[in-house]
C-alpha cells in the first residue's frame, strides 16, 4: 500500500492475489485503466505495467511477475463494465498484442475532451485544472521494465489511472449537457477495435521525415544506412533512435564520407558512435554507391487524381461548411469531418441520406446531426440554420 495517501494502492505480482483482484473488478460498474510500456527503452516493446482502479481502490499488476494475464479478458471484453482510458489507442493495441485482452464499452477521456473542445487534452493538464494534482515529469520517460521500481515510480503509475473515473464522471455529464455524449461513444466503439498492424517491407525511409527530398543515390544510402541500424536496434534489443538518429543518417545520406576522417571530421556522429559504427557505416555507403544506376528506388509520390471541377468546388464548399461549424461548436475542424471523409463525399456526391450512408468512414452520429446540413452543401443550398434536433448540441 502506497503510504499517505486517502486513496491507495496495491502491488499485484502473484497469480492467486491477481485471481482475488479479478472477482473485484468483474463486481465494479466502471474501472479506470492505464499501462507502462517500454517503448523508449526497448526495440521488443512491451506492458510493464497495468493500473487499474475501482471507485474504491486502486491496483499495480506486474505484467512482467504474473506473465499470464489471459485471466483479465471476461473483464475487459464484459460490455456491462465501463472501462476508462486516456488516449486509448496504443493501451488498445498493447493490450491486445501482449495479451490478448479486447475491450468492450470504452470510455476515453481524451476523445471526450476533443469533443467538448477542450484546448488542453493530456492527462496532465486535466489533473492540474480539474483535481490541482501535479504529475512528476521525470517518469514519463522512465524505464519500466526495470525491477524493482521505487516507490516513487509507482506513486506516479498508480496516479495516473486514479482519477480517471471521477474525470470521466465530469467529462459525461459536460457532454450530455451538449448533446454529444453518443458521439463519443461511438467515436469509442471504432476505437476499441484498432490493433497493431502486422510488419510490413515498405522501405524504411517512408518514415523518415525529409527522406523524400533526396535524390535516388542520397535515397539508396539512406535506405542501406535504416537497414544497418534496423539490424543493430534488434540485435542490442534498443529503440532504432538510441542506435543512431534519423537526422545523422540523413545528413550521412547527403554527404556521402569516404572514409572515417572525413566523417570524423563532419561531426555527423559523437565520437563513441564513429568509434562503434563508422567502419560498417562506411561499408553500407560503399555499397549503395555501387548500386547502379536503374536499380536506384525512386521515393513514391501519391498521384493526385484528375478532379473535376464540380468535385473541386464541393470540396471547397465542404471544407468552408465544416470549418464554420466547427467554429460555431468550439471544435476542431478535424474533429467534425476530416479531409479523407470531405473528398469521399465530394467524389460520390451522394444524393440522399441513404446514400450518404454508403460513405466509407462516415460516423452514425455525422449522418444525423449533419446530414441534412452535407447534402444541403453538395448542392450549393442553404445550411445556415441547425436543425432543432441539433440545437441541444450547439449550446
Amino acid at each position: 500500500m502506497a503510504n499517505g495517501n486517502i486513496f491507495s494502492y496495491e502491488w499485484i505480482e502473484s497469480l492467486p492475489r491477481l485471481e482475488e483482484t479479478i472477482r473485484i473488478f468483474g463486481q465494479a460498474e466502471i474501472i479506470g485503466v492505464d499501462l507502462e510500456a517500454d517503448s523508449m527503452h526497448h526495440y521488443f516493446e512491451k506492458v510493464c505495467l497495468l493500473q487499474i482502479s475501482t471507485e474504491k481502490a486502486s491496483y499495480i499488476l506486474d505484467p512482467l511477475a504474473l506473465r499470464d494475464l489471459s485471466s483479465l479478458r471476461p473483464v475487459f471484453s464484459s460490455p456491462r463494465i465501463r472501462k476508462v482510458f486516456h488516449g486509448a489507442d496504443y493501451d488498445i493495441r498493447s493490450l491486445y498484442r501482449n495479451f490478448q485482452i479486447e475491450v468492450a464499452n470504452l470510455f476515453d477521456t481524451q476523445a471526450a475532451c476533443k469533443f467538448l473542445g477542450l484546448r488542453e487534452t493530456s492527462l496532465e493538464a486535466l489533473l492540474r485544472s480539474r483535481f490541482h494534482v501535479e504529475l512528476n515529469k521525470k517518469y514519463q520517460r522512465a524505464d519500466w521494465s526495470k525491477r524493482p521500481l521505487s516507490p516513487e515510480m509507482l506513486e506516479y503509475a498508480a496516479m495516473d489511472g486514479r482519477y480517471l473515473i471521477p474525470l470521466a464522471r465530469m467529462l459525461e455529464k459536460e457532454l450530455e449537457e451538449k448533446n454529444r455524449l453518443t458521439w463519443v461513444e461511438e467515436e469509442c466503439l471504432h476505437l476499441s477495435k484498432v490493433r497493431f498492424l502486422p510488419p510490413n517491407h515498405a522501405p524504411l525511409y517512408l518514415k523518415v521525415k525529409e527522406a523524400f527530398l533526396l535524390d535516388s543515390r542520397s535515397l539508396a544510402v539512406l535506405a542501406a544506412l535504416l537497414e544497418f541500424r534496423e539490424a543493430q536496434a534488434k540485435e542490442l534489443d534498443l529503440p532504432p533512435f538510441k542506435v543512431l538518429r534519423n537526422e545523422a543518417l540523413l545528413e550521412l545520406a547527403k554527404k556521402k564520407p569516404l572514409g572515417l576522417e572525413e566523417m570524423e571530421t563532419g561531426k555527423i556522429l559523437s565520437r563513441e558512435q564513429n568509434k562503434r559504427y563508422g567502419k560498417r557505416l562506411l561499408q553500407e555507403i560503399q555499397r549503395a554507391l555501387a548500386i547502379p544506376e536503374e536499380n536506384l528506388p525512386v521515393y513514391p509520390r501519391e498521384a493526385r487524381p484528375d478532379l473535376s471541377t464540380s468535385v473541386r468546388k464541393r470540396i471547397k464548399a465542404l471544407k468552408i461548411w465544416r470549418d464554420n461549424r466547427a467554429k460555431h461548436l468550439g471544435l476542431e475542424p478535424g474533429i467534425l469531418m476530416n479531409n479523407v471523409l470531405i473528398n469521399a463525399f465530394a467524389l460520390k456526391n451522394p444524393r440522399s441520406i441513404k446514400e450518404m450512408g454508403e460513405i466509407p468512414g462516415l460516423k452514425k452520429w455525422q449522418e444525423v446531426y449533419f446530414g441534412q446540413e452535407i447534402l444541403a452543401v453538395q448542392t450549393g443550398g442553404n445550411w445556415e440554420r441547425p436543425s432543432r434536433t441539433r440545437v441541444a448540441s450547439e449550446n
